[in-house]
């Protein structure tokens, strides 16, 4: 009988992207199962919290999975430590990645290396499609910190997510504060 094979999507998804979705997308038709590791990391300050964006993730997925149902079952967790850790608890065989760009593959070569030496994790790398090649979660709280319309994040990210973004901007938070007064 062959054996399923379970891959680990890990990230901050601070917020999370359609580019972040799509990788989600593709691959749930390579593996038997995908799960999405929302990291949290207690030292790196977020603008979302860790319960947000897995609530966010968690319905975005779902949302693909039910529109998708002929591709692999997606599940969401939360973890704080190694990226190894949380794989080998939740029995994934891999680790899946988004690359964008020359700088993320440099990058992610070196973790994918450390990974398989470590951990004996392969990693699997999804080229970021050309409509996503330069969305990223630092890119959209910039714009959110200094743009006054955040409509323009509309192919970059989801209608809720987007609100949740205005929500933030509206309250004030603390990081949105500190890029704008870096800007």
């Amino acid at each position: 009988m062959a054996k399923a094979h379970t891959v680990l999507y890990p990230g901050s998804f601070d917020p999370v992207t359609y580019g972040h979705l799509d990788v989600v997308r593709r691959g749930r038709r390579l593996f038997d199962r995908l799960i999405v590791g929302v990291g949290h990391n207690p030292d790196k300050m977020t603008l979302f919290t860790a319960e947000e964006r897995f609530e966010m993730v968690r319905d975005l997925s779902g949302e693909i999975a039910r529109n998708e149902p002929d591709s692999a079952p997606v599940e969401v967790v939360g973890f704080s430590g190694l990226t190894v850790d949380a794989a080998r608890k939740h029995g994934a065989t891999a680790l899946l990645r988004g690359i964008r760009n020359l700088s993320d593959l440099q990058y992610e070569i070196q973790q994918a290396a450390t990974n398989r030496e470590v951990a004996g994790l392969e990693t699997v790398f999804i080229v970021a499609g050309q409509s996503f090649a330069y969305t990223s979660s630092t890119l959209i709280r910039q714009i959110t910190a200094m743009g006054s319309d955040l409509s323009v994040l509309k192919s970059m990210c989801p209608p809720g997510v987007i609100e949740a973004l205005e929500a933030k901007k509206r309250d004030g938070h603390p990081m949105l504060t500190r890029l704008q007064a870096d800007g």
